[in-house]
């Protein structure tokens, strides 16, 4: 172990009061053993390479350093770790004498106990049989094959080597591992270094230094790929490199003894297991998404396509066999004009940015399918059940935005751009062609966005149509919507009935049969008899977006 991993240990809270000038850092001394000494002569005891921990019981009076310090440089001692609870303080006169001979001096604050300090290297040393721990790992890789949970036993490794070991995905997202995360800069920065090490070939472990740590990077492919040890494709695009994940070890692993590069290459298998297991899991996903899609663009009818989505595996596996209140999300975009972007490519982009822990969408990975159609990637976010009648639709589409825009910064040539459009909940079945017509309404307005990286909703769908008003002559505007609207009014002026008030409502509710009854204080069946003598009466079908839209513009410019 180095010293520095040693102060690199936040639950330490060690600080370096004197890091001698050298031509190589001091911070590279390696650790071999953790005596703690309050002798004033302890030159017996040292043979070298040790990290001395001291309670400074034997110092009275300045002048009482020099003698000490001068012992352990001349037993060749990687570092001195004096305690503060004696004294309150490390006396100057210490500090002072360890400048002179050029000698570590660490201050350990009263909360931290020797104990700890000892524990830690002396788990970082690999006091525990590595071989013992193998067969430890291989036990736990066959429980867990069939899980696909890798994190018990990254917390094993933790726990028995003091080493932080985490999974993460080439966006630099934590799949699996120590907590806390890395910070998401220093993630982001792994992630990146990774890539440009798998696109020139680079041989791995890669050994990556962020600030003053050293990582080892490891790639993870999948079981099969693992067993064959064959290299990834280094294509530069992301369609090839984006399902890789990797293992981040918090340590130089270049220089491990045989049998520790032998424990890591069991805790690789380990994950790639895992791996297989997720992308086996995204494949269900993936089928139904496809599924859902066929059944709106055939003529089912809504009530059918639950019962249909039945025979799907993740319904059989998950046993959900109703419609799941969700949002869809469409994309399309380019690299660099005219080069687009593979449909597969960027649905994992997306997915990665809508399952970020503090991502825009608070759902987890199993809660998202995509797939592609039409050349477009398309998303199915399944959402929860508003409790609020008036929330606002569950993706932001803002966050959204911000998310992909640094996730593609480093993919995007200079012309790139990509386009999103993003739907209201598709609460039933029967409101699912509406909103997949809405997300694809969205993502042509989305496409004449100034951004790089645009994102757009239900709400800017409204917002661009009224921009458009003003456009109009007034005339123009007034036979429009008297043509449109006309019928309605002479009907509820004739009969005296509510058409207008009900269309109005039922379009500020989004077209939510639910919420808008709840609103009218009217029974469903009710409104639905009301929207139906609406459709009758101007011929037109408020199932689609375009006749919705075109009322939206109508009851604006009447």
């Amino acid at each position: 172990m180095r010293l520095r991993e040693l102060l690199d240990t936040d639950e330490l809270g060690l600080l370096l009061l004197v890091e001698p000038d050298a031509d190589e850092s001091v911070l590279d001394r390696a650790v071999r053993a953790v005596p703690t000494i309050d002798l004033a002569d302890p030159g017996r005891f040292l043979t070298g390479g040790e990290l001395v921990l001291t309670g400074l019981a034997w110092w009275q009076e300045d002048g009482d350093a020099e003698s000490f310090v001068r012992v352990l440089d001349r037993a060749g001692v990687a570092a001195l770790a004096a305690g503060e609870v004696e004294h309150g303080h490390v006396p100057d006169d210490l500090i002072r004498a360890c400048r002179r001979h050029g000698l570590p001096l660490i201050a350990v604050r009263p909360e931290t106990s020797f104990t700890a300090i000892t524990e830690h290297v002396l788990r970082r040393l690999h006091r525990r049989p590595v071989g013992d721990l193998a067969a430890v790992v291989e036990r736990h890789r066959r429980l867990l094959t069939d899980q696909g949970a890798p994190d018990s036993v990254l917390e094993l490794v933790r726990n028995s080597l003091g080493l932080d070991v985490r999974v993460l995905s080439p966006t630099g997202r934590q799949i699996a591992g120590a907590h806390p995360p890395l910070r998401a800069r220093t993630a982001v920065a792994l992630a990146s270094r990774y890539l440009a090490a798998r696109r020139s070939g680079e041989a791995a472990p890669h050994r990556v230094t962020i600030g003053d740590r050293l990582y080892s990077l490891v790639p993870v492919r999948d079981a099969i790929t693992q067993s064959t040890q064959s290299a990834p494709s280094t294509a530069a695009e992301p369609a090839a490199e984006l399902g890789d994940w990797l293992l981040v070890v918090d340590a130089d692993t270049s220089d491990w003894p045989a049998t520790d590069v032998k424990l890591l290459d069991r805790i690789v298998e380990l994950v790639a297991d895992a791996r297989t297991a997720h992308d086996q899991e995204k494949a269900v996903l993936s089928d139904l998404a496809r599924r859902i899609l066929d059944l709106l663009h055939s003529r089912v009818p809504p009530d059918e396509i639950p019962v249909r989505l039945r025979s799907t595996a993740h319904c059989v596996v998950t046993r959900r066999d109703t419609w799941q209140r969700c949002q869809f999300v469409v994309a399309e975009g380019e690299w660099d004009a005219p080069r687009p972007i593979p449909a597969s490519a960027l649905r994992v982009l997306l997915e990665e940015a809508l399952i970020q822990t503090d991502g825009p969408v608070p759902v987890p990975p199993e809660d998202v399918a995509s797939t592609v159609d039409d050349e477009q990637a398309v998303l199915l976010v399944r959402v929860p059940k508003r409790t609020d009648a008036l929330c606002e639709p569950v993706l932001d589409c803002a966050a959204l935005e911000r998310r992909l825009a640094a996730a593609l910064a480093r993919w995007l040539g200079p012309t790139g751009r990509v386009s999103i459009g993003v739907s209201s909940p598709a609460e039933t079945a029967g409101s699912a062609r509406r909103a997949l017509d809405e997300a694809r309404t969205a993502l042509r307005v989305a496409d004449g966005g100034p951004q790089r990286v645009t994102v757009r909703g239900p709400d800017d769908l409204t917002s661009h149509i009224l921009s458009l008003l003003p456009l109009i002559p007034a005339e123009t505007r007034q036979a429009f919507a008297a043509r449109l609207l006309g019928p309605l009014r002479d009907h509820d002026s004739r009969h005296r009935t509510d058409l207008l008030p009900t269309l109005e409502k039922f379009l500020d509710c989004d077209a939510s049969w639910t919420t808008c009854a709840a609103q009218l204080h009217l029974h469903v069946n009710s409104l639905r008899h009301r929207i139906a003598r609406i459709e009758q009466l101007t011929g037109r079908d408020l199932a689609r977006l375009e006749t919705r839209l075109d009322f939206l513009a109508a009851l604006r410019a009447g």
